[in-house]
């Protein structure tokens, strides 16, 4: 039986998925091309993909009887307003509870209003008044598109850590730095700092897989 299925944009997510389910069954649906037809579409979702995109999440819904997990940030309002979970929501909270400011680092450009707003969401229901700081990195983003993931992760580390380290203000320091996009998860762990680094996948699964 399916535990729970996930709405991929990149086939790569299904291994790092599959490596943190501890047992449960997952049931993949990736759809690259939902991806890229968001990117090319200059007013957002368009209403034939926002169609296939909710009757995808709400036959899986039906099928399984559990639930849908969204990993794709772009993809992750329309797949909230179909009845699916967001990826990046559980490191959101996380993030604003810190009780700071909140760097947000993210590699395509049509990830960074969904997730600036879900942030934003998240800092207001924990009542934290600091501002979100944005790092946006989409020179990177070729290198996960080539397959090289450990240049790709190298990469956003490194300039995380540099802003980091030339933050002018103390008082608007980050207590945390988000990855907004799954793939970004791989520099968490790379990062030269003691600011908490929070990467979605392992965060999102961790609290999903405890209410089984």
């Amino acid at each position: 039986m399916t535990d729970l299925t996930l709405l991929h944009t990149a086939e790569v997510h299904v291994a790092t998925f599959d490596a943190l389910a501890s047992g449960a069954a997952l049931s993949h649906l990736v759809r690259p091309d939902w991806l890229a037809r968001a990117q090319n579409d200059p007013s957002g979702l368009d209403a034939e993909l926002r169609a296939e995109i909710t009757a995808a999440i709400t036959s899986a819904q039906h099928t399984t009887g559990q639930p849908v997990l969204c990993t794709c940030t772009t993809l992750g309002e329309i797949a909230e307003a179909a009845g699916a979970i967001r990826l990046d929501w559980p490191m959101m909270q996380m993030a604003a509870q810190m009780g700071g400011p909140v760097l947000l680092t993210y590699c395509l450009d049509s990830t960074a209003i969904p997730s600036t707003s879900l942030l934003q969401r998240a800092m207001t229901d924990a009542g934290n008044p600091h501002p979100i700081l944005s790092l946006a990195l989409p020179h990177l983003w070729p290198l996960f598109e080539q397959g090289d993931s450990l240049a790709f992760a190298t990469a956003i580390a490194q300039a995380i850590t540099d802003f980091l380290a030339t933050s002018p203000i103390p008082a608007d320091h980050p207590t945390a730095v988000v990855l907004a996009q799954a793939s970004m998860a791989g520099a968490a762990d790379l990062v030269d700092t003691d600011t908490p680094v929070l990467a979605s996948p392992a965060i999102a699964m961790q609290q999903l897989l405890a209410k089984r």
